[in-house]
């Protein structure tokens, strides 16, 4: 997949062969590692515990399968795994979803190499329309990303917001349908 970057930066991702696809059903057991991987490394923002096997609970996982409005992407460069994304629906507004990241998770191999922000671009075309992005109050270095994140793709045409739902900032946004 192509992109077109949203502002005015080089991609240093250019010689990168990045790769966002659907995680099927036979990848199940593949994103489930990734996802003790990005609880491992939330924690230290969170406050989770592993259970008594050793393990994070994340209690919607099986509903990336099972519930419409949920979809889980794995991220690859050049044929590596390198990260993963799950979005959901979270709403609609004037008869258009609103979607929401739940997680978002770049191996610490790839930071800082434009992996993530390539990433999060790409899954935002897919899914024109309202978006709501939500970090942990504590999780700094996800605020500082998504920001950025979110600024460079919407040219600075984002809100931040706060509720009592939520114990963290918010990004309000649309992403635009892309002419192909």
């Amino acid at each position: 997949m192509n992109e077109t970057l949203h502002d005015n930066a080089p991609d240093p991702t250019r010689q990168m062969n990045i790769e966002i696809r659907k995680a099927g059903i036979q990848e199940k057991p593949v994103l489930r590692n990734l996802v003790e991987l990005y609880r491992y490394d939330s924690s230290e923002f969170d406050g989770a515990d592993v259970g008594e096997h050793g393990l994070f609970v994340y209690r919607y996982f099986d509903h990336y399968w099972t519930e419409p409005g949920r979809h889980a992407f794995i991220v690859r460069v050049s044929g590596r795994l390198a990260g993963f994304a799950m979005v959901r629906a979270i709403g609609v507004d004037e008869s258009e979803p609103i979607h929401g990241i739940a997680e978002f998770f770049i191996m610490r191999k790839y930071r800082r190499q434009g992996v993530g922000t390539t990433a999060a671009r790409r899954i935002l075309d897919m899914f024109p329309g309202g978006w709501r992005v939500a970090e942990e109050e504590a999780n700094t270095p996800a605020q500082m990303f998504w920001r950025k994140v979110i600024s460079g793709y919407t040219s600075g045409g984002f809100k931040e917001i706060r509720d009592d739902e939520w114990g963290g900032p918010q990004q309000e946004f649309r992403a635009e349908r892309k002419e192909l």
